[in-house]
């Protein structure tokens, strides 16, 4: 693995970490209507930027994309950390999160499919799944392993942490496309919607169910285990650091070392059926060893799945990766606009309610993946008939 990829794989989990970390410590700060929202504003903002950010690094290049991404993904922490409760402040400081994380994260996407061969692709991608899970789990343990410090602490964290990133890419990233290959990509940029065709809008759309679905569990687990047996942001923490290193474990070992180019499919389907289980074994929960287990069997189908549909993506797309890395992005941002607002009314609602939805709408995606593999043999045999 090269320094670039490291340093790929670097800005991924300090992103995806500034979406989760806020998750254990909020609901001891604002109620779960602000939460939600803040997770919405957060989600909507990136995902109406990042098809932009991916166009502009098709045409200027990914290096000074990601580094302004990086720089105002930090202030937007620094400012979370000196709001100090003030409602307005934690809006504003989730708006600019929102605002330069989709730089980073469409740009680092794109970054990794300039840089491996369509050979390659499904490891490389294996790397991003495995740094967008670590974010994604790590961030809401790393918020609550540091509350007891304090609740602004893993605030301050996360922002020296994305400027330590900021100066680290700054000295050894390179960049990855060429301005020969800039002139050609900027010919044909294309918007969100033109990438939205053919075999793609079935991955597209399930990548939305995915990040639906997860953002929906993370803005409603805490309250529904403090229910179940009084759970803590430190059990929360602990629950988010077990399934954090199961779920990394299999992205960086299992996806990157066995599964082979033409396989993603079928991974993607039992990735979709354990994450739908681990929905189901939720409501079971009754303790930290049995909630954590239970997490486990989720984050484990996650990861499984995440990182095939992005190689899949990066490999069939017929428009330039940034461009298709930032439409896949924004349908991330749009999953995690809808899911928390979904998972807190089906809360309120009933509180085993989101739980449920969110297996039963695991297992109706294998229909996308199924819609997905037929589309695209019919791509490829019209292809071969031309």
């Amino acid at each position: 693995m090269n320094k670039q990829m490291l340093t790929i794989m670097l800005i991924l989990v300090t992103i995806f970490i500034g979406f989760g970390i806020i998750i254990p410590i909020m609901p001891e700060m604002v109620s779960p209507f602000h939460l939600s929202m803040m997770l919405m504003l957060y989600s909507a903002v990136s995902f109406l930027m990042s098809p932009f950010w991916g166009a502009l690094s098709d045409r200027i290049g990914r290096r000074p994309v990601l580094l302004t991404g990086l720089a105002g993904f930090s202030v937007s922490f620094l400012l979370f950390g000196l709001a100090d409760g003030e409602l307005w402040l934690l809006y504003v400081s989730r708006l600019l999160g929102g605002l330069f994380s989709g730089a980073a994260t469409a740009c680092a996407v794109a970054y990794v499919a300039d840089i491996t061969s369509n050979e390659n692709r499904t490891k490389g991608m294996g790397l991003v799944g495995m740094s967008i899970g670590l974010g994604f789990i790590f961030g809401p343990a790393l918020g609550g392993l540091l509350s007891v410090f304090g609740n602004q602490v893993p605030f301050y964290t996360s922002s020296a942490l994305a400027f330590v990133t900021l100066m680290f890419a700054a000295a050894v990233l390179k960049e990855s496309l060429t301005k020969d290959k800039r002139s050609v990509r900027s010919e044909r940029r294309a918007s969100r919607w033109t990438a939205f065709a053919g075999s793609l809008k079935y991955l597209y759309i399930l990548s939305f169910f995915v990040s639906f679905t997860l953002a929906g569990l993370e803005a409603t687990l805490q309250y529904f285990e403090i229910k179940k047996f009084d759970a803590t942001p430190m059990d929360m923490g602990i629950m988010f650091l077990v399934s954090g290193i199961v779920g990394a474990a299999i992205q960086g070992g299992v996806v990157r070392r066995f599964i082979k180019s033409g396989d993603e499919s079928k991974v993607v389907g039992i990735g979709l059926v354990l994450s739908s289980l681990g929905f189901f074994l939720i409501l079971f929960s009754s303790s930290l060893l049995t909630a954590t287990i239970f997490m486990t069997v989720f984050a484990s189908g996650n990861a499984l799945i995440r990182p095939c549909v992005t190689s899949l993506i990066t490999q069939k797309t017929k428009v330039g990766q940034g461009v298709a890395s930032g439409l896949s992005s924004s349908m991330d941002s749009l999953g995690r606009i809808a899911g928390p607002l979904m998972g807190m009314s089906a809360f309120h609602l009933n509180i085993n309610l989101p739980f449920l939805i969110g297996g039963v709408l695991c297992l109706a995606a294998i229909t996308l993946v199924i819609a997905f593999i037929s589309a695209d043999k019919q791509s490829q045999l019209a292809e071969s008939a031309a």
